[in-house]
């Protein structure tokens, strides 16, 4: 996302949160609750082109954002009772979940002593090559690889990106760039692609799991903590929507089989990496099923409601984003108002355009407030 989108998204919430919108908007909007989604946990750094940043929140913000949901009177739970709130439906005390992607070791670090501060339960969900120390973090690695540059020629499936990176905001420009460009190509490619560039300016990648990820030995001490619960997130982190049945399958299926050797705990919970139309669908939360998971979340947005009883292996999140570390942007999500107005301008815009034209600003505004 371009800093312009960022800075819509900002004032549109902002909007909402100063009119009143999120106080306004209808119970229902809310749903059963919410999981959020996070990585790092981490004070800031300081560097003025890290484009990653967006994965990090400071530990003063989630505090923060626990301090909000406990005052708005949310109740926080474990995935394990996601189940049999959703089964209860709106009779139970809403609620959230805190979930973590990767096993960052700053997720033990900063973020397991304000869980425990505060009783939170909290998930990791764990790629294990990651702990192994071998998985490819290669959006980390293009950012390091392009830090270390002055100037990117190279090609992009059939695209040559030809870019100066001198400065902090040519950095910005050539990541934003290519980073899309990356996303869109058998990840195979983008992998490879991202190591001829680390090869070309002189980094080597192959420590960034061991450095940044627990290990199998940490791992199991941390996940020894009451407050934890550890879930999958396949072997290798790819875009499960990309490879082939068996594949994708065994991705899953070997993730899971791994972590419950490893820990020796079962694992009922998953995570599709990316989680996002472009990297899961129908197939992997069938796959998810078969594979006796309880839940598995994705990385659309949105509030957990009654319907999703119905589809446990496709749950959305909310994202405590580093770009949005403003505690009115998740007051204001944790509403619904956001999704209530989105929602409406969707069913608006299936209408006839004649049916269209009799839907007046004023009458959206209601149906949503």
């Amino acid at each position: 996302m371009g800093p312009k989108s960022t800075a819509f998204i900002k004032t549109a919430l902002k909007a909402f949160h100063a009119t009143g919108a999120h106080r306004l908007t209808p119970t229902a909007a809310s749903g059963l609750g919410a999981i959020f989604m996070l990585h790092n946990v981490a004070p800031d750094t300081g560097y003025e082109f890290e484009p990653n940043s967006f994965l990090r929140v400071t530990p003063e913000f989630l505090e923060d954002v626990i301090g909000l949901v406990d005052d708005l009177g949310y109740e926080t739970i474990s995935l394990d009772e996601i189940p049999g709130r959703l089964a209860a439906g709106a009779d139970a005390k809403p609620f959230v979940c805190f979930t973590f992607d990767d096993g960052y070791r700053d997720n033990r670090n900063y973020a397991l002593p304000i869980m425990k501060k505060h009783s939170v339960p909290m998930a990791v969900y764990v790629p294990s090559d990651f702990a192994d120390g071998t998985g490819d973090l290669w959006w980390l690695a293009f950012e390091k690889a392009i830090r270390q540059s002055r100037h990117i020629d190279i090609e992009v499936a059939s695209e040559h990106f030809e870019l100066p990176t001198r400065t902090a905001a040519e950095k910005t420009h050539a990541f934003n760039r290519i980073y899309w460009a990356l996303r869109k190509c058998p990840e195979a490619d983008a992998r490879a692609t991202v190591k001829t560039l680390c090869e070309n300016v002189g980094y080597d990648p192959s420590g960034m799991c061991r450095d940044l990820i627990m290990s199998w030995d940490e791992l199991r001490a941390f996940a020894q903590e009451p407050l934890v619960t550890i879930g999958a997130h396949t072997c290798g982190h790819y875009a499960l929507a990309k490879l082939d049945d068996e594949t994708a399958f065994a991705q899953m299926n070997e993730s899971i089989t791994r972590l419950e050797d490893e820990l020796d705990l079962p694992c009922h919970h998953f995570s599709y990496p990316y989680g996002n139309e472009m990297a899961c669908g129908p197939r992997e939360y069938r796959f998810a099923r078969r594979l006796g998971m309880s839940t598995a979340v994705t990385t659309r947005k949105g509030l957990i409601h009654a319907s999703h009883k119905l589809t446990p292996t496709a749950l959305p999140r909310l994202s405590l984003n580093g770009d949005y570390q403003d505690i009115r942007y998740v007051q204001t999500l944790l509403s619904g108002a956001p999704f209530a107005l989105l929602q409406a301008y969707e069913n608006l815009a299936r209408l006839p355009s004649a049916a269209r034209s009799l839907v007046s600003p004023r009458r959206l505004a209601t149906s949503i407030g």
